[in-house]
């Protein structure tokens, strides 16, 4: 028992770690991509963001060398400066300005597409009722003008309904009538 207490609180440690094990890099098209994986090689490391572990980059694994840490400082500080200054404002108030075209036109196709859909569907409901409405009534005027209806039974053989079985089956037409035929005029 306690071996399962400690199996499940290693787990839990763990997986903060293997959530921070993120890559993130801008593409060829200057957008941001998230994953789990390595980018691919023509990405350059001035694009890459975010690694995994904190690896400097994919080249070098060991750690950097001072000049190396010192370089990419001074690279690092007029590239800091100019996206700070060309960043637009941003706060709880700000929206952003960039519009990705893409996602809007994606979304409104979708959108699109659903309302289509649910047209479709509702102009097949309403057929399907007004099909209903219109056996009903044909059905409800057999019943109302007193000629003998005869059904089949279960060992396929004609039975004459009887008056309850009439009264029966006029009311369940009429119910049909009062519903599906409601909603077709």
């Amino acid at each position: 028992m306690k071996l399962a207490r400690y199996l499940l609180l290693a787990s839990l440690c763990l997986s903060p770690a293997l959530a921070a094990a993120q890559w993130q890099w801008i593409d060829k098209d200057n957008k941001k991509v998230f994953s789990d994986t390595a980018p691919p090689p023509e990405v350059p490391d001035k694009n890459i963001m975010r690694r995994p572990g904190g690896n400097p980059s994919r080249a070098n694994l060991g750690q950097p060398t001072a000049a190396a840490v010192a370089a990419a400082a001074a690279a690092a500080e007029p590239t800091r400066t100019v996206a700070a200054a060309a960043a637009p404002p941003s706060g709880p108030g700000v929206k952003p300005t960039g519009v990705d075209k893409e996602l809007e036109e994606k979304t409104r196709k979708a959108e699109e597409a659903e309302k289509a859909r649910k047209d479709a569907e509702a102009q097949r409901v309403a057929q399907a009722k007004m099909e209903n409405c219109n056996r009903a009534r044909q059905g409800l005027a057999t019943f109302d003008s007193g000629i003998r209806v005869a059904r089949l039974n279960a060992q396929g053989e004609r039975e004459v309904m009887d008056d309850k079985a009439r009264s029966a089956e006029q009311q369940r037409l009429q119910g049909v009538v009062a519903t599906d035929c409601r909603a077709t005029q």
